[in-house]
This record gives C-alpha cells, structure tokens and sequence, in this order.
C-alpha cells in the first residue's frame, strides 16, 4: 500500500493533468476553452493555457494522453513537479502566442504541442545519464518536425485524431522547450553568481 502511494504521489501532477483533459472531453467543454481568435479577440485569455487541454474527439484525447504517460513514465523523475509545471504552462503560453501570431489557425486544440516541448526537455535530461538514447530521442523529434514541415502531417496522424494537424503548434512546442531549457540555465547560473558573491562576503 505505502508503495502504491509513493507511486501515486510521483506522478500526482500527472494524473491531474490526464484527470483534467478527461473531464473536458467528457463534459464536451472544448467549445469555452479551445484556441478561437475570434474569442481572444474579446479578451477571453484563458484559452491561451487552456486550449491545450481541450481535444477533437476521444481518438485524438487518447492519442495525447498515451504520449503524456510515455512522457511521464520515463523522463518525469528527471526533475521536480514544480518544475515541469513551469515547464507546461511556459510551453502552453509560448506555444500558443505563435498560434496567435502567424495567423494559419482561427481555432487549436490539443496537448500535442506542448508534448514536444516537453520531450524537447526530457532528452535534455536523458542526455546527462543515458547519452545514446538521448541523442536518438531529440534526433527523433527534430526529423518529425522537419518532415512534418517539409512535407506536412506524418501519414495517418489525420486520420487517427479526426482532423487536421496543427504542424506549426508543433514546431512552437519544441522551441518553447529550447527556450525554457535557457531560461532555466540563465536562472540557475544568476542564482549561483548571487550565491558565490554572498560566500565571500
């Protein structure tokens, strides 16, 4: 029992968060927190961090939340859930901002973008203890966006998620990762300038 707590407890933030997109598929609430541009237009900003937890229908839900419990299986241990909270909410924001601004997409859901920021991150950090399996990862992510770019939605993906893929959300994702990797970094050494200068005080 204290095992299966422990467990629980390691992946609290995300059993919320799979919690949270399964209620607003359930209860259909995609239409009040879905990307629109008309309706951020009337200062409904929310939609911003929440359109990522909104989906096109159960196929497309299940497909995202099978690459969250990926995700959090095996790279969320790398660091704390504060900080891959930041990390999803940074990414969400960011992401959503490059929606807003190259004008392709009058309305977005989905979590997929925020998932490639994050295993944007997560290689980042599988890198320092397992280096051939964290090169491979980024290699991964870097050839689908380049693809999806080049040639547009991977074969199949539009099929299996009932709609048409937003390939430069994703794109936005993976860069909102790189980003916060450097903010972070950036953060870090501040911190520890500040702290070196306090020691020899």
């Amino acid at each position: 029992m204290t095992v299966i707590l422990q467990q629980i407890g390691r992946y609290k933030l995300w059993l919320v968060l799979m919690g949270l997109c399964f209620l607003i598929q359930a209860f259909q609430l995609e239409a009040y927190l879905r990307f629109d541009r008309a309706l951020l237009d009337q200062w409904q900003l929310w939609r911003l961090l929440t359109a990522h937890l909104t989906h096109l229908n159960w196929s497309h839900f299940f497909l995202n939340m099978a690459g969250l419990c990926l995700f959090a299986f095996f790279f969320s241990a790398y660091r704390s859930s504060t900080y891959w909270l930041l990390a999803i909410v940074f990414i969400s924001l960011f992401c959503s901002a490059g929606i807003m601004i190259d004008m392709q997409y009058e309305r977005y859901v989905g979590f997929s973008g925020v998932l490639h920021g994050l295993f944007i991150i997560g290689g980042r950090w599988e890198l320092q203890r397992y280096k051939l399996s964290g090169v491979m990862l980024l290699l991964l992510i870097v050839a689908k966006i380049a693809w999806e770019q080049l040639n547009g939605a991977l074969p199949g993906s539009e099929s299996m998620t009932g709609g048409s893929v937003a390939i430069n959300a994703h794109l936005y994702g993976a860069v909102a990762g790189l980003v916060y990797l450097l903010l972070i970094e950036i953060f870090r050494k501040k911190a520890q300038e500040k702290e070196n200068a306090n020691a020899r005080k």
